[in-house]
């Protein structure tokens, strides 16, 4: 795809605003052809202004809701702290409830992010386990903690169909199916179960942690996960009658 501008005959060569693209001027009125190049350079920075500002929308309204809650906090609100406009608000997010998907979608990569780094850097399934434990408790003990963002949005959208809901519910599933996954290479009977309290014990530690003194909740916590492993890893070693 190529552009066209109108030139005026003037012998020069000079620079338009973007860096490291010049165009000729010709002696002659007539249309001088630009490669794609330019254009999708102008649209690449029109693009990023416009990721900067949802990003500034996101990143405002991320920490406005996990503090204050979804529903305390408005829309004008999220649109003076991020220093935005309306029509820019409503061109990223045609509503309050896509802004919410998105900053559960965000922090929803973020943790899957992590896991997966933690798998990585870990590979014994037993380090992967006390690894994802421990980064759970960090986060416990962190200024700032108010719990689960994900238990916290499903307690304020409870409607099963509602997308929100939804987003919580797919990241839970996630998180569930992940750990399955790594407590299949701990120990050899059905690690579904096992899944299931590991989850449960995240979220109790995570619902208590931010309502009382942190450190003894995350020390069951991962007493709790190490009960887990110590199960799990004994099935390797007991002999099948």
């Amino acid at each position: 795809m190529v552009e066209a501008v109108e030139v005026r005959p003037r012998h020069e060569e000079r620079t338009i605003g973007i860096p490291g693209v010049w165009w000729a001027r010709s002696v002659l009125s007539i249309p001088i052809v630009l490669s794609a190049n330019l254009g999708a350079r102008v649209r690449e920075r029109g693009r990023s202004r416009m990721s900067e500002a949802r990003a500034r929308l996101l990143d405002t309204a991320s920490g406005l809701f996990y503090s204050e809650g979804l529903h305390s906090v408005g829309v004008e609100r999220i649109i003076a702290a991020a220093q935005v406009t309306r029509a820019t608000m409503y061109r990223h997010f045609p509503g309050k409830d896509d802004l919410v998907v998105a900053y559960l979608t965000q922090a929803d990569e973020s943790i899957r992010a992590q896991v997966e780094a933690v798998r990585r850097e870990n590979p014994s399934p037993v380090d992967v386990v006390r690894a994802v434990g421990r980064a759970i408790a960090d986060s416990i003990r962190g200024p700032g903690f108010r719990g689960c963002a994900f238990l916290n949005a499903a307690a304020e959208y409870p409607d099963p169909d509602h997308p929100v809901h939804r987003a919580v519910l797919a990241h839970r599933q996630w998180f569930l199916d992940t750990v399955t996954e790594i407590l299949a290479d701990v120990g050899d009977t059905d690690p579904a179960p096992a899944a299931r309290h590991f989850v449960m014990l995240r979220d109790g530690a995570m619902a208590a942690g931010c309502l009382t003194d942190p450190d003894p909740i995350c020390e069951t916590f991962l007493l709790g996960i190490e009960g887990l492993l110590d199960s799990r890893e004994r099935t390797r070693r007991e002999p099948v009658t």
